[in-house]
């Protein structure tokens, strides 16, 4: 993997600590924050800007502007938040939620930010943009019922697969029919199956279900209801693969977009069952593992 360095390991090392304060104890990290002054609470998410200090400085990358955007962002995001709970106490979600998660999803959707980051760290950035989203939705926000919750239970895997078994025989079919998947024979080590299931676990499936269920769909189920919600969520995911994977030549990858969209819905079940984003991870990520190896 290029560019890993001790800089990029403590970068990573930082990004993920914020991510498992909130995942192990999301409670009582917003208890933490919403104890501080307001300007503290507004200003301390400037300190995200770190790993990216650390690791453009030791690649000899850094510029101004991507100091200024990674500074200023958390410290925007925390403070329109924070005018959100006076404006929507009841956290049904309003305009200032829709601008947020817009402007995170496109930013990560069109890679806005990519090229401030070495090659082989640009997932840094990614994880970078989750931290600004846990700060800003489960501290500031104190968004419930989002189920960021990383004491796993039985009820996880079996919900998850459940939806798994479910979704297959669709997804084949379907993606048959419209040639998308094509069937071929890959058996992995087991260790190396094992750490691409972990992997996947941790850095797509988790980010993804954290922001189109956690976030998305909760805030939907406020205003439109379950199965709207599910719905319109599942579409919007669908919609965010739009340039993922696409032949040459082709710019919008319908067919992605449509299978995506009916795996939205099977993540979203899980995810609403007991609204808990590591059960719509699991399905996402046997998903996306079946599909590495054998299609």
């Amino acid at each position: 993997m290029q560019n890993v360095t001790a800089a990029a390991m403590v970068a990573l090392a930082g990004e993920l600590s914020v991510a498992v304060w909130f995942g192990l104890a999301a409670d009582r990290a917003a208890r933490t924050v919403q104890r501080w002054p307001a300007v503290v609470r507004t200003l301390v998410p400037a300190l995200l800007v770190l790993p990216y200090v650390l690791v453009a400085l030791s690649q000899h990358v850094f510029l101004w502007r991507w100091f200024a955007l990674y500074a200023a962002l958390p410290v925007w995001l925390a403070w329109l938040l924070g005018d959100a709970v006076r404006a929507d106490p009841e956290r049904r979600g309003n305009w200032r939620d829709a601008l947020i998660l817009l402007v995170l999803g496109l930013a990560v959707d069109l890679r806005w930010f990519e090229s401030a980051w070495p090659a082989g760290l640009r997932a840094l950035n990614e994880l970078l943009l989750v931290d600004m989203g846990l700060y800003g939705f489960m501290a500031v926000r104190q968004l419930d019922g989002a189920g960021f919750d990383f004491h796993f239970k039985w009820t996880d895997a079996r919900t998850g697969l459940r939806e798994l078994a479910f979704f297959t025989p669709v997804v084949l079919l379907l993606g048959w029919a419209l040639g998308f998947i094509h069937p071929h024979a890959n058996w992995p080590a087991v260790w190396k199956a094992v750490l691409t299931w972990i992997g996947i676990f941790f850095f797509t499936a988790v980010p993804e279900e954290l922001f189109f269920r956690a976030w998305v769909q909760n805030f939907l189920e406020r205003r439109v209801g379950r199965r709207w919600a599910l719905g319109i969520a599942s579409v919007v995911f669908g919609l965010s693969h739009f340039n993922k994977r696409n032949p040459v030549g082709v710019l919008f990858n319908w067919r992605y977009v449509v299978l995506a969209s009916i795996a939205g819905i099977f993540y979203g079940r899980a995810w609403r069952e007991r609204r808990r984003v590591p059960a719509s991870a699991i399905i996402h990520t046997c998903v996306d593992w079946l599909w590495s190896w054998w299609f």
